[in-house]
């Protein structure tokens, strides 16, 4: 049963949690990418699609804990060190995930959606966008600048870090008499 959970664990950290460091990084360039073009609605496109990803495989990644904790439990591990920074680690990055990259990352998302509709960009027609020039103050204009991108950036490159940490902490596993 161990080896299950084990493999479960391990395969849903790479389906899930995969993904979001992926999408994450890429996301912070694609807005930019977005910001520099208002005339490319595929830069907008490419923008909504890299939060969906990250918001779907953020509730996907709940599945690597569980079977984490599970897999501790059938080893006997629950008390290690190791273990227990990994799980401090991870709660971390959840929390970097859900607090500081995902509301940042809707927040941008948001506001260039408001500039293409307030400057009359679409992409309808056949790919020839339409720009006509108004001037409409939005909400979520503040958020939407070069310097919210590289906060974002920031954030998400420590929630990939710590993914990072946790990743050679299962592996090396210090201190564990279970072998590595």
């Amino acid at each position: 049963m161990t080896k299950f959970l084990l493999a479960v664990h391990v395969l849903a950290a790479i389906v899930a949690i995969g993904p979001v460091t992926v999408a994450a990084s890429m996301f912070p360039p694609a807005a930019r990418r977005a910001l520099a073009s208002p005339e490319d609605p595929r830069a907008v496109e490419t923008v909504r699609l890299l939060l969906r990803i990250c918001r779907v495989y953020a509730v996907v990644g709940v599945a690597v804990p569980v079977f984490g904790f599970a897999t501790a439990k059938n080893m006997g591990v629950p008390g290690d060190t190791w273990l227990i920074v990994s799980i401090v680690l991870t709660a971390l990055a959840a929390v970097v995930l859900v607090a500081l990259v995902l509301p940042r990352q809707t927040a941008i998302a948001e506001a260039l959606e408001e500039r293409q509709v307030a400057e009359g960009t679409d992409g309808g027609d056949g790919g020839a966008a339409t720009t006509t020039t108004v001037t409409v103050p939005t909400a979520a204009a503040p958020t939407l600048t070069s310097r919210a991108t590289v906060r974002l950036a920031m954030f998400t490159g420590q929630f990939n870090l710590l993914w990072a940490a946790v990743t050679v902490l299962m592996i090396v596993r210090p201190g564990s008499t279970t072998g590595a």
